[in-house]
């Protein structure tokens, strides 16, 4: 027995009392990276080329610092402090990290561990398997190149090749990544995830399926577990109803909001063709609300003429989820039989309208989908050819989304310039109604203390007279834009004078008021800060 123990000295440097149950520490290197055998069932020893092995077999437990590993058979080669473990292989690093094989080789010196065949990687949170893991235990960083795959909860990872880094927690997936949970399908070339968070990392583009949603990102990321994201460098998102672009996006499925900032531009793809532009747009899904402010821009969009809404704000949302009453214009307002007709938009301060073929401003606006009424409020103008027409209230009525006819309600104006002279048609009284074909007026009616001053003109289109009247009702008909008959019925007074005997304070109605200068001349002036 004492022949054998010098052997084991020898070979082994210090060891003392081995047995089939070891309870006492064994070092088996005395440098810095110390291995400790501290169990198996049986042991053996050989010296093969010069190099010594201890084989131990049956639940092996060995240490080297706060590692711990463990197997059903280990050999140790004691000259080169490396080691090789077959079946069941487990190493638990500090009880934080562990990892499990059918294979290992282990180098001491390095503290490395290259682990084959069914291996497990486990921090707790997240289970990372694969067929083949290269692990530093120093640093506790891992490894694999040949595909792997992560678990956490219900969120599944896989790639071809990744590392995983212990401290941190982080998982980088490189490679044909796919990352699948209950909501969402993420398809990148390189993400990173952390376990414990449930955080990944977009550093490429990839794309982030959710229903028939599809977001497209180079750089942001996305926490599967709280279900937020924050998206930079001008992402995407495209679903069946809209498509969303921004510099930057921060998006919480778990209650359907979003923030868009930075020249956000919002399209629809239903029936309703409207798009909507603005450097910050907040979105609530579950209540379709959309709320635009920083130079905010609604487009309703038409076959060959498109109407551009501005103001401070622009706002979306349900008709059936507005808690304050508005006034009806038509009767089908409140009968919603097609739910994408459920929406209105307000506008708030300052609010221009540009088409080609007509202007407008107010200070608040309403537009309400379901009847196809825009409601301008507060001061409004009006401007369509040489025509511009003011009154308390406007309401214009729309038809496939072009004015087809307007409203104005009480202190109603309507002024028409003609040709390039400073001389102008006007036309007042309490209400007045204008009808449209083609986005050109056809008729004016006005009623209630109804006032005219026309200007009669030869077929030379020189002047002859001028036609100041008044009447229960003034009916005007209108060609290329252009006053061309008037009608007076009931209580007609006053008459036409000769041109030249109309003084000044003749030509015009009290009340005229001609604001040429805040009519917009080009979509450019509505949409540029400058005139805002």
């Amino acid at each position: 027995m004492t022949k054998f123990f010098t052997f084991i000295s020898f070979f082994l440097l210090s060891l003392f009392q081995l047995s089939a149950q070891q309870s006492t520490p064994i070092p088996i290197d005395s440098n810095s990276k110390l291995i400790e055998f501290l169990s198996a069932e049986s042991y053996n020893v050989k010296k093969i080329d010069s190099n010594d092995y201890l084989i131990l077999v049956g639940h092996v437990k060995i240490r080297q610092g706060k590692t711990l590993l463990f197997g059903d058979s280990l050999i140790l080669n004691t000259t080169l402090n490396t080691m090789e473990g077959f079946g069941n292989v487990h190493i638990n690093d500090a009880d934080s990290v562990h990892t499990y094989s059918d294979y290992l080789k282990y180098v001491g010196a390095t503290k490395k561990a290259y682990l084959r065949k069914k291996v497990k990687l486990t921090d707790g949170k997240g289970i990372l398997t694969t067929d083949s893991l290269d692990y530093d235990v120093s640093v506790k960083l891992g490894h694999f190149t040949k595909g792997g795959k992560m678990v956490r909860n219900k969120t599944i990872l896989k790639s071809k090749e990744g590392f995983y880094y212990g401290v941190t927690r982080d998982v980088i997936f490189r490679n044909k990544v796919e990352l699948n949970d209950p909501e969402n399908s993420i398809l990148t070339d390189t993400l990173e995830y952390n376990t414990y968070s449930q955080l990944a990392n977009f550093i490429s583009p990839t794309k982030i399926i959710s229903g028939s949603r599809i977001i497209k990102t180079s750089n942001g990321n996305y926490n599967t577990g709280s279900r937020k994201g924050y998206l930079y460098e001008r992402s995407s998102i495209d679903d069946s109803t809209y498509t969303f672009i921004a510099d930057e996006m921060a998006i919480d499925d778990s209650l359907g909001l979003g923030e868009f900032r930075g020249n956000a531009v919002y399209k629809s793809k239903d029936s309703l063709s409207f798009d909507m532009m603005a450097n910050n747009i907040k979105t609530d899904k579950n209540k379709s609300i959309l709320l635009a402010t920083e130079l905010p821009t609604l487009l309703i969009k038409q076959q060959k003429d498109t109407l551009y809404v501005t103001a401070d704000t622009l706002y979306s949302g349900k008709i059936t989820d507005l808690k304050r009453p508005f006034p009806k214009a038509r009767d089908s307002v409140g009968i919603i039989k097609d739910t994408s007709l459920n929406k209105y938009f307000e506008a708030f301060h300052h609010v221009k309208i540009f088409s080609d073929s007509l202007q407008a401003k107010c200070d608040s606006l309403f537009y309400s989908l379901s009847d196809s009424t825009i409601r301008l409020l507060n001061k409004p103008i009006i401007w369509t050819s040489g025509n511009q027409i003011s009154g308390d209230t406007i309401y214009m009525y729309l038809q496939h989304k072009k004015p087809e006819q307007l409203n104005v309600i009480e202190n109603a104006f309507a002024i028409n310039k003609v040709d390039t002279t400073n001389y102008f048609n006007q036309l007042k009284g309490n209400k007045l109604s204008v009808w449209f074909e083609d986005g050109t007026i056809t008729k004016m009616r006005t009623k209630g203390n109804a006032e005219n001053i026309y200007f009669v003109l030869d077929d030379a289109k020189k002047f002859i007279g001028l036609n100041h009247s008044a009447s229960q009702i003034i009916e005007i008909l209108f060609k290329d834009g252009n006053p061309s008959k008037v009608k007076w019925i009931n209580r007609l007074q006053g008459g036409m004078n000769p041109i030249g005997k109309v003084t000044e304070e003749e030509l015009i109605l009290r009340g005229f008021k001609w604001q040429e200068e805040l009519r917009p001349k080009t979509k450019f002036d509505i949409l540029s800060p400058v005139n805002n």
